[in-house]
């Protein structure tokens, strides 16, 4: 059958009676599936089977005979999503599935049609789409080109600027002033058109040309844009709340024909603007289609009443969205929790004692999630985790410390503490960019080898010789200065305070403050919780040891975990146990959109709330802390304005803290030390160990807080110096390791034979006396 051929005569009129896969859905999704004609906006809250309808849609359209599968147009955001629609549809239809040839995301189908097109834009059929990598390499060409400072003006900036242009529509001749102002001084214009040339040149084009060039081609030839326009009798779109201009724009030409466009989103789940998303597309939907029906799936079939409850009631703080209640035929469930802690770590504590509650009472941990606004918070989580023994994997990102970033930090660290450590030294000899070269780094190798010496101090040498260019041979002198420098500022300087020093004078910072891209905030504040992180710990050397014990913390794939990830990557997910951590002023809404941002970029805050509620399952616990140490101080929080919003009938609030939060910032002062007031750390598994063990754990708890509460003593100092208590030839636990004994002792470095796993080197604090 060909692409434009008439539908298959049918000698009886159509069966229009309700057919098995509608059957399944509710009255709603039903009412989405059968109303086929015109446009159709499906508003789809939180958990209420839009996948279901929107594939029961399709397979209705090809089964009643609406249209062949090849007219049918189906948009996703995802190959995932393309993917289980595709599986869907062919349960439903069997082999009539197969003919379904534009089903896909948005990208994939413009590269479809590129290909029968591109002479209209300047390309051949055969063109190439390039990655993020040979982008910046040929940006960099142009750059240097055109003889611009990359330092001032570097081309992930240049390329995140484009990718911008290209999401909203605009070619280079469409930019504004602001656009145009926006790199190098009024060049912006410019060098988009040069790149957008030699892309042409090249016969290449990137992501984002997949869909301008489309858009161009349908606003340029009205003949290309009629075909498909006629070819696609019907256009589902699943996300739509997330579709950004371009894809908006396109979306609009392709439906102008038979208007029979059925879009699906959630404007409460809108949480993308940062990369294009517009809101307002599904906020108008209405306005561009008069007469569009419109179909609410309220009924959730994931969370119980009271998640349902606080989501809903906090949502509605929004002015702009559709009006829309979720509710759920599920009986009973806790309310949302809402606690106040001390400080970052006694979350950490806290949620730890949590989850290890939950997986005494039978709670698979792979169905725990803990929700972070930022990266960095995670570092918290993790070193509790490690310590506790509690299994946890990163979603979205690397675990904090083998993030790159932090990896580079370390590397420093750790050529500062050990010289002879060449794997460190090679990682950022050129880290940031010093215009050493990978023969410079062959001749290091060379001479190191030759003469049997660090790759450092060989460099030295090389530095002083004739064997490298003079400008290669004063930048590693200079860098190798640095390091003496930094080597004696060790003995007289906190590591994070050296941390600190590193990174300024190595151009570490000037590195990320001229990275214009969307990644290098975030990487400025995971350095800074590096340095907080370090603030606990009175030597470089105690530091560097916890770390590797951290990143040596190995576990099998099999093994069930806890996910730790951002609020954004948790969208479309769901857990039955759900942690959402830092809901305070300045962490979540986050200081950028509450300075920045205005009434627009909290109301994107706020729906992130609302997605991250609406992930839990059976149990939400919401947690905030009256104090955060941030870039070095110690800062008093005040909770979000999230949680006055949160309807009272829904939550039990609950504060660690006698008084409550009020209280807290009532008797707060700046040089109070916070750890005087933390109120416990016990290891709650040992509940599970047996008498013996728990009079240890109670000992050994008993101690730490006499410790902590002496004048002027704090957690760092209380960790950094040995424990009485413990000797050579004691009997000790660890919560990771087991039962051991104690067989050297250096400091509060404890080296011990464990009955399960042999000699481990641990620090005293992590182990407690066996009963």
């Amino acid at each position: 059958m060909t692409q434009n051929s008439p539908l298959p005569p049918s000698s009886a009129p159509v069966d229009e009676t309700v057919p098995a896969y509608a059957a399944q859905l509710n009255a709603p999704q039903r009412d989405a599936v059968l109303t086929t004609e015109g446009p159709v906006l499906m508003l789809a809250g939180a958990g209420t089977g839009k996948t279901a309808a929107l594939t029961a849609r399709l397979a209705h359209l090809v089964a009643m005979r609406r249209a062949w599968p090849s007219q049918i147009l189906c948009v996703t955001f995802t190959n995932k999503a393309a993917r289980e629609m595709r599986e869907r549809v062919g349960h439903h239809l069997g082999p009539g599935s197969e003919g379904i040839q534009w089903l896909g995301t948005f990208h994939s189908i413009c590269a479809k049609m590129l290909r029968r097109h591109a002479e209209l834009v300047g390309l051949k059929s055969n063109y190439t789409i390039i990655d993020t990598d040979d982008q910046l390499r040929l940006l960099k060409q142009l750059i240097a080109t055109n003889e611009l400072d990359d330092k001032r003006w570097p081309a992930r900036q240049l390329a995140g600027l484009i990718d911008n242009w290209k999401n909203r529509g605009l070619n280079p001749g469409d930019l504004d002033a602001n656009d145009n102002e926006a790199y190098a001084n009024g060049r912006g214009a410019e060098m988009y058109k040069q790149y957008q040339e030699r892309m042409k040149a090249l016969n290449t084009c990137d992501f984002g040309d997949l869909m301008l060039h489309v858009l161009n081609i349908f606003r340029a030839h009205n003949d290309v844009l009629a075909e498909y326009q006629s070819r696609f009798k019907y256009i589902l779109v699943d996300e739509y709340q997330d579709t950004n201009a371009v894809q908006y724009l396109w979306l609009r030409l392709l439906a102008q024909s038979h208007k029979n466009i059925c879009v699906v989103g959630d404007d409460d789940q809108s949480i993308y603007s940062w990369r294009g998303a517009e809101v307002a597309n599904i906020l108008r939907f209405e306005k561009d289609f008069p007469g569009a029906h419109v179909v609410r799936l309220e009924q959730n079939y994931r969370s119980t009443p009271h998640i349902l409850g606080a989501a809903s009631g906090l949502i509605q703080a929004n002015s702009e969205r559709h009006e829309k209640t979720l509710w759920t035929q599920v009986d009973g469930g806790d309310k949302v929790q809402v606690i106040g802690v001390w400080d970052a770590p006694e979350e950490a504590r806290r949620v730890g004692e949590e989850i290890e509650r939950l997986e005494r009472e039978g709670a698979p941990l792979d169905r725990v999630a803990i929700l972070v606004r930022a990266q960095y918070q995670t570092r918290e989580f993790e070193d509790r985790f490690i310590q506790i023994g509690v299994n946890y994997r990163i979603i979205g990102g690397f675990r904090f410390y083998e993030r790159a970033e932090i990896r580079d930090a370390l590397a420093y660290l750790r050529v500062i503490a050990q010289p002879q450590d060449d794997l460190a030294f090679e990682r950022i000899y050129n880290q940031p960019k010093r215009g050493l070269g990978s023969k410079t780094l062959e001749k290091m190798h060379q001479h190191a080898r030759a003469t049997q010496q660090p790759l450092a101090a060989a460099s030295l040498q090389l530095a002083d010789s004739d064997e490298l260019p003079k400008r290669a041979a004063n930048t590693i002198g200079g860098l190798l200065r640095f390091f003496l420098s930094w080597r004696e500022a060790a003995e007289v300087m906190t590591p994070a305070d050296l941390l600190r020093l590193v990174l300024d004078e190595s151009g570490y910072n000037d590195m990320l403050a001229n990275d214009r891209s969307p990644e290098s905030a975030g990487r400025a504040e995971n350095l800074s919780e590096l340095a907080r992180a370090m603030e606990e710990y009175e030597t470089l050397g105690d530091f560097l040891e916890h770390v590797s014990l951290v990143m040596d913390n190995d576990r099998g794939d099999s093994e069930e975990t806890v996910t730790i990830m951002t609020m954004h990557a948790a969208k479309g997910l769901e857990f039955d146990n759900v942690f959402c951590v830092g809901w305070e002023e300045g962490v979540f809404p986050s200081q950028r959109a509450i300075d920045e941002g205005g009434l627009a970029s909290l109301e994107e805050e706020r729906r992130l709330a609302y997605v991250a509620i609406t992930r839990a399952r059976r149990k939400c616990i919401i947690l905030h802390a009256a104090n955060r140490r941030i870039y070095g101080q110690w800062t008093s929080s005040i909770p979000s304005r999230f949680i006055d919003e949160l309807p009272e009938d829904h939550i039990d609030q609950e504060s660690t803290m006698s008084g409550g939060a009020s209280l807290w910032r009532a008797n707060w002062s700046e040089n109070e030390d916070p750890f005087a007031h933390v109120a416990r750390d016990r290891p709650s598994r040992a509940q599970t160990r047996g008498p013996g063990w728990q009079r240890a754990v109670s000992s050994g708890y008993e101690t730490q807080q006499k410790r902590l509460s002496e004048p002027g003593r704090s957690a760092a100092s209380f960790a950094a110096k040995p424990r009485s208590d413990i000797s050579i030839g004691a009997m000790v636990e660890h919560a990771k390791f087991g039962t051991g004994c104690v067989i050297d002792q250096e400091g509060n470095k404890l080296t011990i034979q464990f009955e399960d796993v042999g000699e481990k080197r641990v620090i005293d604090s992590f182990v407690t006396l066996a009963g």
